[in-house]
């Protein structure tokens, strides 16, 4: 065994690296992204990331906010108040739906429109940079176990709030 840094003097087992090495990684991923004047509005990755997101899926359907909840695994109140920024920073409308007031069709501006292409290149240079020299076999398997491991942790997550709602 080796040290994990959990504490100092106790060894611990490696396989519990996990959390702090994705931790640590998406730590690294939000230093990395540059921040032009024009998009300087987006302060964060998950803005940039559910922009895109809204740009290119509203191309062929219509988008609300419980699709960005599913795609990114958040919830209700991450998802409005990333919303909320975009709309304030004017990158997307929240129109209302006529079938039901309570949806509101996330629709991208023309502002969002033109920062499309700088959003899209930096997510494939980050892409890119993430997978330098990595065999596409393995990341075939990165990419399987971390859908698995973010399985895993929906699965708990849901156990808990059943458990939480029967108390």
């Amino acid at each position: 065994m080796r040290m994990c840094g959990v504490k100092p003097a106790e060894n611990c087992d490696c396989g519990h690296d996990v959390g702090r090495l994705i931790n640590t990684l998406s730590h690294q991923l939000k230093r990395q992204l540059p921040v032009p004047e024009e998009e300087d509005s987006l302060r964060t990755n998950m803005q940039r990331l559910v922009l895109h997101y809204i740009l290119f899926e509203s191309l062929n359907r219509d988008i609300y906010q419980r699709d960005v909840e599913k795609e990114f695994q958040i919830r209700r109140s991450t998802a409005t108040g990333t919303l909320q920024i975009l709309e304030k920073n004017g990158f997307i409308t929240r129109d209302p739906v006529k079938e039901d007031a309570r949806l509101k069709k996330l629709t991208p501006t023309a502002k969002a429109t033109g920062v499309r292409q700088r959003i899209l290149d930096n997510i494939h240079y980050i892409e890119d940079l993430l997978a330098k020299d990595i065999p596409e076999e393995k990341l075939a398997v990165c990419r399987e176990v971390l859908q698995q491991m973010s399985g895993n942790l929906s699965g708990d997550e849901k156990k808990r709030e059943e458990i939480t709602d029967h108390e």
